[in-house]
């Protein structure tokens, strides 16, 4: 959609008073119908099969009743996945080895799920109803069956089918041309078409590949979100199902002003009409029950009886058994900057606060009396220097930083929050997805330390050959996780995780410090199964907020492709990325980011490596570091972190309450600390817990922007700490900061330091501040660029440039600052506006390197 037809639209929709919610003179915002309430679905229905006997009469087979529910229906965004659970269904039979898109067709009453535009509301125009023609499919196979034989064209004797549904070619009126689409009239065989609608009214007959929406193309950019979900014998199942906005998927044309649905359809078999005399083979294949025992797999992807399958979803007697879960889209990311025209002020750092800043953004665009608010990610350090040096209004952080110049700052708590080991894995034998992971710090400390071999290609490493090829084929991790596969794949020998300068990383690696066996292993002694460190990393220090790739093995061997390309085989594995978005993003695609992959270009004649596939479906393998706000949004899971022996912690609002009460303040305006040492004494407490802080000066910020960053402090500690998933809301992964309970000192800290900023209140004297102590407070985190507008997936708001409002006692910091910029250490995260100020007086640079060059951050 382009950005002046959704200018248009959400301008439409503030001119007819759609959208206000305050008082005139407060400017326009947004209204969620019941957005405090529950926005879960549930329905039931009863599904009956009928076949109608020759002499008239009818047969019923015995009914299901079924019920089907999904989590989270409202103020989606792109790519989040709700949970959509059943029961009373008919048991899947041949079950496919992976249900998304076509490659789930061959299998025996599934449940089939799509995306659709339009509403089962009756009062709307039809144009606005949701039919088979505006569900998204991603083939041509799932929506149209192309010159089948008597035998195979089933649907002509759908009971419920107008006659107009069971001729020999049906779907379209006028039907395509020879020359259109050649082949699919074929006098004695039968076609059926299912065209798509697209959102602009375009209509794609899917006779063939070339007359599909071009998302549909092969290898796009996201693989099938549709799917045909197994049931399991007892007639339940449940799937996480991604929905897709326009952003993604411009044909479908999902987004807050228009409905969409997700179409649940249980295949119970077409009903049948009376036979035909003699009897035919679309008789006969109408009234077929199928030939796959229940809970049976398809591993060998043999034919299924059509009337039981997936592939006849939009048949009339199908589609009538379908449950129908309104949903809707929340806000584009660009709408703050179509709606709001003044100057954004930039607040510069923390990832973790990415997905609450999607929410509360627009609570301070669309308000007049309010400013207009934007994250600009980056790493803590660089927005930290941004902030200090006058080139940022705040910054958020998740620790304290390095006070270099003689303005103090305060930290006002804004967000508690952390990071998790997100995963993706798959039961043996096709039976699910695996949903209790447990990691002690050890086995993190293997993965991170680049100490499994990956593949025979890893033998060769000195000192370490004899260890296992990857995290599935160690004791250890199969003695807390029995039952998983032992199949190694070069997935399992990493951990996804950053590659530049993170808080997250730091109190990742405080955790490992603090256990005495993960220490062990690190320090050279062997684990109990005999499995070593990497030389590389004996001994590293930790905690540290930059990983560091050490490795430098190149293995030797025949295969042309290494040969052509040497490379350090450890750091393909590890591959490490610039933000928590990449990695949530790649366990949502089960994509690892190993770099091993080996193409011949024809092109150049020459080798060379990149990314591997995609993993299949059902043998799903992979780890990685993501934010908690990622987490819900993504529909992914996260391991349960041992904290103590034998007492595993899963991040949910009681485990991070608990962390929450073990922290510590050391003086006012600072940050509070969490010790690891407490969080093994716990045994409640998750190790990951991590508060996100706005951190402003208290002096010699210009009056304007103070007043903004006060502003922000008690708007994001009140209303945006009101649980839901609507504008101003804080979503799921953030505990709700409180005037009560665990959270009731940040709450008091946060008001005090708001006080502050806003008055600027500058002493008698003229002695400088003192320099405050570096503590670590138990939070971070490292980001690198975030998208940008119009790039898929797109969230964040576009950057801004930093504010460049000065006090009469600095001179201005005119300071170009791209929140696209990715930052890969505190060197260089200090360094780099330094870099952006050159050119400027002299006089400038004097005065300023003082904040711009960022020693190495002391400890505790």
């Amino acid at each position: 959609m382009s950005r002046r037809l959704v200018a248009g639209l959400l301008l439409a929709l503030v001119g007819g008073g759609l959208l206000a919610d305050v008082p005139a003179e407060a400017g326009p915002t947004i209204v969620h119908a019941d957005r405090k309430g529950d926005d879960s679905f549930t329905a039931t229905k009863t599904l009956t099969r009928v076949f109608t006997n020759a002499d008239g009469s009818t047969y019923e087979f015995p009914s299901h009743t079924v019920t089907v529910s999904a989590n989270h229906t409202k103020d989606l965004r792109g790519r989040q996945r709700i949970l959509i659970s059943w029961k009373g269904a008919q048991p899947s039979g041949g079950r496919a080895s992976n249900p998304y898109g076509e490659n789930g067709l061959l299998q025996e009453y599934p449940v089939v799920i799509l995306q659709c535009r339009g509403t089962d509301d009756a009062s709307l125009p039809a144009k606005k109803q949701v039919t088979p023609q505006t569900c998204w499919t991603g083939s041509v196979a799932q929506r149209s069956q192309i010159t089948r034989s008597d035998s195979e064209a089933s649907w002509r004797h759908d009971l419920v089918a107008a006659e107009a549904d069971k001729v020999r070619v049906s779907g379209l009126d006028p039907f395509p041309s020879a020359e259109e689409c050649p082949g699919v009239d074929t006098n004695p065989y039968s076609t059926r078409l299912t065209p798509f609608v697209s959102a602009k009214g375009e209509v794609f007959s899917a006779c063939n590949a070339a007359h599909m929406p071009p998302e549909a193309a092969v290898g796009a950019a996201f693989p099938s979100a549709e799917l045909a979900a197994f049931t399991d014998k007892d007639g339940t199942g449940s799937v996480q199902f991604e929905v897709r906005s326009d952003v993604e998927n411009e044909s479908l044309g999902c987004n807050h002003t228009t409905a969409c649905t997700i179409e649940v359809i249980p295949i119970v078999g077409l009903s049948c009409d009376q036979p035909s005399s003699p009897s035919t083979g679309s008789d006969q294949a109408c009234r077929k029950g199928g030939r796959f025992a229940p809970g049976s797999s398809n591993f060998a992807n043999d034919g299924v009886d059509q009337a039981v399958s997936p592939s006849l979803w939009w048949a009339a007697s199908n589609w009538q058994n379908r449950f129908s879960i309104p949903i809707s889209f929340g806000l584009p990311p660009d709408a703050c900057d179509i709606l709001d025209p003044r100057a954004p002020t930039g607040f510069y750092g923390s990832e973790l606060l990415a997905q609450a800043a999607l929410q509360w953004t627009p609570a301070y665009c669309l308000r007049k009396d309010r400013f207009k608010f934007q994250l600009n990610q980056m790493s803590d350090e660089a927005g930290w220097n941004l902030m200090e040096s006058g080139g940022g209004a705040a910054a958020e952080v998740s620790s304290q930083h390095d006070l270099r110049g003689t303005d103090p700052v305060g930290y006002a708590p804004t967000a508690v929050t952390g990071f998790s080991i997100g995963y993706v894995m798959d039961k043996p034998d096709n039976a699910g997805e695996y949903d209790d992971l447990k990691l002690d710090p050890r086995l993190i400390a293997k993965l991170m330390t680049e100490s499994y071999l990956g593949s025979d290609l890893g033998r060769g490493h000195p000192g370490i050959g004899g260890n296992p090829l990857g995290i599935m084929n160690d004791p250890e991790f199969q003695k807390l996780n029995p039952g998983l596969t032992r199949i190694s794949q070069e997935a399992g020998a990493a951990l996804l995780s950053l590659s530049n300068d993170s808080d997250v990383i730091e109190q990742l690696t405080d955790y490992i410090a603090h256990d005495p066996d993960a220490m062990a292993f690190i320090g050279g002694q062997p684990d109990p199964w005999g499995m070593k460190v990497n030389p590389a990393y004996k001994d590293i220090t930790v905690p540290t907020a930059e990983w560091p790739l050490l490795d430098s093995y190149i293995p030797e061997t025949e295969n042309t492709c290494r040969q052509k390309n040497p490379a350090v085989y450890f750091s393909q594995l590890a591959a490490p990325v610039t933000t928590l978005r990449k990695i949530a993003e790649a366990l949502l695609d089960a994509w690892p980011n190993v770099q091993t992959r080996c193409d011949f270009d024809q092109s150049t004649q020459q080798y060379k490596l990149g990314r591997i596939d995609r993993q299949s479906f059902g043998s799903r393998f992979m780890l990685g570091v993501v934010s908690l706000g990622d987490v819900h949004r993504y529909g992914l899971r996260s391991a349960a972190l041992e904290t103590r022996p034998g007492t595993f912690v899963e991040p949910d609002d009681a485990s991070l309450a608990a962390a929450v009460d073990l922290m510590t303040q050391k003086k006012d305006d600072l940050p509070f600390a969490l010790d690891q040492a407490d969080v093994k004494k716990s045994g409640s407490a998750y190790p990951g817990t991590m508060v996100v802080y706005t951190a402003a000066r208290l002096q010699h910020l210009d009056q304007a922007d103070a007043a903004k960053v006060s502003q922000f402090i008690k708007v994001s500690t009140t209303e945006g700490q009101e649980v839901g998933s609507g504008n101003g809301e804080l979503p799921a992964g953030f505990l709700p900061i409180r005037d009560s309970g665990s959270t009731r000192k940040l709450y008091a800290s946060a008001q005090a330091v708001a006080a502050k900023v806003a008055s600027q209140k500058v002493p008698p004297t003229a002695t400088p501040a003192p320099t405050q102590e570096p503590t670590s407070s138990g939070g971070g985190t490292g980001s690198g660029p975030i998208d940008a507008p119009g790039t898929i997936p797109s969230d964040p708001v576009p950057s801004a440039a930093p504010s460049t409002s000065a006090s009469p006692s600095r001179p201005p910091a005119a300071v170009e600052m791209p929140a696209t910029s990715p930052v890969g250490s505190r060197v260089a995260s200090g360094l780099l506006p330094a870099l952006l100020l050159v050119g400027f007086a002299g006089l400038m640079i004097a005065s300023g390197l003082r904040f711009f060059v960022s020693p190495p951050r002391s400890r505790p």
